[in-house]
């Protein structure tokens, strides 16, 4: 895993900010503490604040995850099929979209999703601490308005750089998605084909529509 910092200089405008953050909504960038000056503290206080809010930590800049009630519902989804085939096959563990991550020092991340192998966690117990140093093996992320393509590039080179197998890059609104294996090498996944990891969970498979159909209604004798 790479250990350099990601720590730069505070920003000196919000142009700055933005350019590095990839072109975000302003409305996602925390200003307590001020941009460049975050620190993994700042994390989980706003976690535990009244309204709670879960921001990843970026180049020490507060930045609030975008997810709303749809994308959780299928995140959730997600780690339901995906969870039960982990426990299964005693594979390793599966976060939710709170599952807080040390990609590297000055950088965490948050996968809308994570798999992480007992191979890659170490031990035979995941760690305790708040913020393990940890990179998914499998990491996922839901797309929201929020999100934009050059944040999601910058967030795809960072996982591949530290590590990260694959990415599943959901898109709620089509009812695609993308498999990552590098940031550059993709699959386009078409609404009627299966999402899979390849020698990472062989025999994993979740057809779209299975995970998209978990926003229906299900009546009975269906």
């Amino acid at each position: 895993m790479a250990i350099a910092t990601t720590y730069l200089p505070s920003p000196d405008n919000f142009a700055d900010v933005l350019e590095r953050l990839g072109g975000i909504p302003l409305n996602r960038i925390r200003f307590q503490p001020p941009p460049g000056t975050a620190r993994e503290k700042d994390v989980l206080a706003a976690l535990e604040a009244p309204r709670k809010r879960i921001c990843e930590l970026v180049d020490g800049v507060l930045v609030e995850k975008p997810m709303v009630a749809r994308e959780a519902l299928l995140a959730g989804a997600i780690i339901e099929y995906l969870g039960a085939f982990v426990r299964k096959h005693g594979l390793g563990c599966v976060l939710a979209p709170d599952g807080i991550l040390r990609l590297m020092p000055g950088l965490v991340r948050i996968p809308d999703v994570s798999f992480i192998s007992w191979d890659s966690i170490g031990a035979d117990e995941f760690p305790q601490e708040p913020i393990p140093a940890l990179a998914p093996d499998l990491a996922v992320e839901v797309l929201s308005r929020g999100n934009t393509p050059k944040e999601m590039e910058r967030k795809l080179r960072e996982y591949f750089d530290v590590g990260v197998q694959t990415v599943w890059l959901i898109q709620p609104k089509t009812q695609t998605a993308q498999i990552y294996t590098s940031p550059t090498n993709c699959r386009q996944v078409p609404k009627n084909e299966v999402l899979e990891a390849g020698n990472l969970l062989p025999g994993f498979r979740l057809p779209l529509k299975k995970l998209f159909e978990s926003t229906k209604r299900r009546r009975s004798g269906r």
